[in-house]
């Protein structure tokens, strides 16, 4: 059993980086009627059950049977492949990268690839690399018509039946809307194994759900514990003192250096390289959830930090000259290891060599833990405010934590910010538009609209 995971704000303090950089107590006390309607709100989430991501760590009976189902299929097959964007696929993908071994080839277990887009070059070269026999195909979409995903799967579809005839259906798995959608009337119709993604849980808040669980499960990832790791969170977090509970404080954190200290970049930057697919699940997370025009009551806002993903210690020699001497307007947080469970020592060698042999007789991971304290030192020495979140070790339980803690960390933002966290009109304008380009029947006035603004000047392209 994993521990807790941590969350580390004293550098984020006005006493450490500035008051033009950090938070005070008159800070929080400013906002604190914030606090307690947001705080309200996720109760409020908890007592309904929708949205639906507060009831996923509890939801046992469908990790059983997709880790049944899962034990069934993997030694029938080499490959496993989502067919997935956004929401239903980048979660997949953080699973994967956080909680596999990518250069140990397993026995019975298939190889994961996750198609979340439709670069035709790649799609063909994958096409290409595998064997249709020894390959099951996982398509996702909550809607049944996301254009991206079902592109992909008539393509499959169509080569599967000319390999399999009618026979095909037993390479196609759906995960989709338990009642409504095209793809849910196809898979009833031919026959296909579904799971359903819970009508009340969106794409982006949908990792702990069959979306990201089947992939896992079949990956040989222990899915119960994943699950043991978001519940442990969730009980943490239903401490209504904000000092107490770090879903909240995170947010709480990020709003008031967002509104008042004028932080509008979220630098996610773990020292892992299991962890790094985790920061770009969030930066759906967190951008589709806050990124908003109207607040509830339709009023114009446009709020929303962008954030940033980072990878220590690489992204020390690409992106940290900027951060540390650049724009201000940034908050960091740090995802860090405690424990690695795999390490490796630096062996004696170069003894003439005084810049090279001091690393002899360190292992590698105190070297990532150095490289990683003096990042936090050096942006804090130029007044930059930063956090920490420490993982215990890198296993099911401590990821299940950390995700659900930013889903939760997410919607509490949103509250603070008095936006709706759980839809994305922005995203809805962009598919109607891609619906009208391909010709989607209904969309007609959609195409009016691109023939007025799609007028480009030839004098402006050289």
């Amino acid at each position: 059993m994993s521990g807790n995971i941590s969350f580390d704000f004293n550098n984020s303090l006005a006493d450490v980086v500035g008051q033009d950089n950090g938070f005070t107590e008159e800070d929080i006390k400013s906002v604190e009627k914030k606090v307690t309607r947001a705080v309200s709100k996720i109760q409020e989430i908890r007592e309904k059950g929708n949205p639906g991501f507060v009831k996923l760590p509890f939801s046992r009976e469908v990790a059983s049977e997709i880790k049944i189902f899962a034990d069934s299929i993997r030694s029938k097959y080499e490959n496993f492949i989502v067919l997935g964007i956004g929401g239903s696929a980048l979660g997949n993908i953080a699973l994967n990268t956080a909680l596999t071994e990518p250069y140990k080839k397993k026995h019975g277990i298939p190889k994961l690839f996750v198609m979340d887009n439709i670069d035709p070059e790649v799609f063909v070269s994958m096409l290409e690399g595998i064997d249709l026999k020894k390959t099951v195909f996982n398509v996702i979409t909550k809607s049944g018509s996301t254009s991206e995903t079902m592109s992909q799967f008539i393509i499959i579809k169509t080569l599967l039946e000319k390999v399999y005839g009618k026979k095909y259906k037993e390479h196609i798995i759906a995960t989709t809307d338990p009642q409504k959608g095209d793809l849910r009337s196809i898979s009833e119709q031919e026959g296909y194994k579904i799971f359903n993604i819970p009508e009340n849980v969106g794409g982006r808040f949908s990792v702990l759900s069959p979306v990201g669980l089947l992939s896992a499960a079949v990956t040989g990832i222990d899915i119960h514990e994943l699950l043991a790791g978001a519940e442990k969170m969730e009980m943490r977090c239903r401490e209504s003192s904000y000092l107490k509970n770090p879903a909240y404080m995170y947010a709480i954190l990020h709003y008031i250096l967002d509104v008042k200290k004028n932080k509008k970049i979220s630098v996610m930057m773990p020292y892992s390289t299991k962890l790094k697919d985790i920061a770009d699940w969030y930066r759906q997370l967190w951008a589709e959830s806050l990124g908003k025009t109207r607040n509830v009551d339709g009023g114009s806002v446009f709020v929303g930090q962008t954030p940033v993903k980072a990878l220590g210690a690489t992204d020390q020699h690409s992106q940290v000259q900027l951060y540390v001497e650049g724009p201000n307007d940034k908050y960091f947080v740090f995802v860090g290891v405690s424990k690695f469970t795999k390490d490796i020592e630096i062996p004696k060698g170069f003894e003439d060599k005084k810049s090279i042999s001091y690393l002899s007789g360190h292992t590698m991971g105190e070297l990532f833990h150095a490289e990683q304290k003096a990042t936090t030192l050096a942006l804090t020495k130029a007044k930059r405010p930063n956090a920490t979140i420490w993982i215990p070790e890198i296993s099911e339980n401590s990821v299940g934590q950390l995700l659900y803690m930013l889903e939760l960390a997410t919607a509490f933002a949103g509250y603070l910010l008095e936006i709706d966290p759980f839809n994305q009109p922005g995203v809805e304008e962009g598919k109607k538009l891609t619906y009208a380009l391909m010709g989607r029947p209904g969309f007609e006035e959609k195409k009016e609209e691109i023939e007025k603004i799609d007028r480009p000047n030839p004098g402006y392209i050289i």
